[in-house]
Formats: C-alpha cells, sequence, structure tokens
C-alpha cells in the first residue's frame, strides 16, 4: 500500500463517510487481514520487540505485535480524516501535557528542533501544533509516486505545516533555526544510509545524525515530544524537557554525546508504549 495512490484515496474516502468509533473498527479489521499475509513485516516486528524485551514470553511478544499492526492501522485512518483536524477536535480528543517547553525554547531565539518518532501519530502531533499557531517545518521523506507524494504534501499542507524533503533541506533547516521557528525532525530511523551508529538498547543501530548536528551547529534547543494512543483512541501530547547540552568543541564526542541523551528519551517511551512504534523493518544492525 505505500505506494499505491488509488489506495490511499479509497482509505481516505471511507475514513471522510464513516465517524471514528466504525472507522478505527474497519482499520482494525483490515489490519488483521494484513497481518495475516505481512510475513516479512511480522518478522521484522518480532525481532525488534525481543530486541527491546529479550526475556518477554513468546505469548506476549506476540499480543503486543497484533496491536502494533491494529495502531499503525488507526495512524493511517487518522491521517485520511485530517481535513476534518480543527481546534474544536484538538480541544475535545487531546490533552497537551507541557507545550509551555516550546514557549521556552523559543524565547531563546535560536530556534526549536522538535524532535520525535514513528510513535503513536506523529502526523497528528505536528497538526497540532501548527494548528495552535507555531511556526512549524517539518522534514518528511518523498515518496517516489508522484501521486501518493503530492497526496501526503496536500493533507500536511491544508493543515498549516511547511514541508521540505529529507536529502535537500539542509541549507533551509539552517535558515528555519536562524528564523527562530520549530524544525520537526524523526529520529528514530536513518534513511539517507549517512546516518551515525549508536547504542540502542545496548545493540548498535543507524540513527540520523540531523537533529544532533542542527543543534549543535545552530545553539538550538532539542525538545522531544510525542503524541500517544490512549486505550479509549483519544491522544495525550505529551512534550518533553528541552535538552541542556554544554558543547566542548569536540565535535565527535559532543554528537555522540547528545545524541546518548536523547536516545535515552527514545529507549522510554518504546519501553512503555512498544505497541505504537511503527518499525516494520529490521532496526538494528547484525
Amino acid at each position: 500500500m505505500r505506494d499505491n495512490y488509488l489506495l490511499y484515496k479509497l482509505g481516505q474516502s471511507i475514513a471522510l463517510a464513516v465517524p471514528p468509533r466504525i472507522g478505527y473498527r474497519i482499520a482494525t479489521f483490515i489490519s488483521d487481514v494484513r497481518y495475516i499475509v505481512a510475513r516479512k513485516d511480522r518478522r521484522a516486528v518480532t525481532d525488534n520487540l525481543k530486541a527491546i524485551f529479550p526475556d518477554m514470553p513468546e505469548r506476549e511478544i506476540r499480543r503486543i505485535r497484533i496491536r502494533v499492526f491494529r495502531n499503525f492501522a488507526k495512524y493511517l485512518f487518522d491521517f485520511f480524516r485530517f481535513s476534518k483536524i480543527d481546534l474544536d477536535y484538538i480541544k475535545k480528543n487531546i490533552k497537551i501535557e507541557n507545550i509551555h517547553y516550546f514557549d521556552e525554547a523559543l524565547a531563546k531565539g535560536k530556534g526549536v528542533i522538535a524532535l520525535t518518532g514513528h510513535l503513536g501519530n506523529w502526523e497528528l502531533g505536528a497538526v497540532m501544533i501548527a494548528l495552535l499557531g507555531y511556526p512549524l517545518w517539518v522534514v518528511a521523506l518523498e515518496h517516489q509516486d508522484k501521486k501518493v507524494n503530492d497526496f501526503f504534501v496536500e493533507q500536511r499542507q491544508s493543515k498549516g505545516i511547511k514541508l521540505m524533503f529529507l536529502g535537500k533541506a539542509a541549507r533551509q533547516c539552517l535558515r528555519v533555526l536562524k528564523e527562530n521557528k520549530i524544525l520537526a525532525l524523526a529520529g528514530d530511523r536513518d534513511f539517507t544510509e549517512k546516518g551515525v551508529v549508536v547504542e540502542f538498547f545496548g545493540k548498535n543501530a543507524l540513527l540520523p545524525l540531523g537533529p544532533a548536528a542542527f543543534s549543535l551547529t545552530t545553539g538550538a534547543l532539542i525538545v522531544p515530544g510525542f503524541m500517544m494512543r490512549n486505550s479509549d483512541d483519544s491522544f495525550t501530547m505529551k512534550v518533553e524537557k528541552p535538552i541542556i547540552f554544554s558543547p566542548t568543541g569536540d565535535k565527535e564526542k559532543d554528537r555522540a554525546a547528545l545524541m546518548r541523551k536523547y536516545v535515552e528519551v527514545f529507549e522510554g517511551y518504546i519501553r512503555r508504549y512498544p505497541d505504537q512504534w511503527y518499525m516494520f523493518r529490521r532496526f538494528w544492525i547484525s
């Protein structure tokens, strides 16, 4: 489905035609069907969960695994419904924790790096921040299929999100931070093959350098934030304290030390919400 424009449009049509309660049931049903046939994805999720929880019983691994598939399907349903997301929806469905950390970081005048991952509903988190009036730019992966890419761009821009594409955005990212705006980056997966090997849950993984590099170059604070799904399908936007770091001048050591600080944040959230970490590929380096 990743590059099938007609399936995305069909999903959007269904999502806009039914109430969320029904839509989530449809999404769960489709997810369960896909779960049966997606052997490669099942194996990847299983391997990742076992790397995080090496002592967890196989039955519990399977229970979490099927919830990963179901929660991801719900994430897509929410994405398809972006035209219905407004401030009233945010007020009724999203609890916001510690949004003042963005304000405090912006007050320093060096821009803010809003760091998130493929956890919960990061797309909805960006929509919420933009609708609340924050100047938000997002670095996104460009889809190979132009129609699919245009679909994703339209969904995001319709909610006031400014977009840049991965691999083409370094100078623009620096300009965004210089203008004291918010730059949103996902820091838990490297798509460029130019990432840095970092210890993640005690094993080597390749993570993107961008968040640490931009922070060290500009002085912009990194503020982690995650839009997590609750058991009743409402959400909680959890904004963490800005990561305070004092560079030593040793570029490589500073980069590694800063990445270690926010990797610990990722590890904490993934341990707490393993069924909302959507990593359908083998994550660790063999």
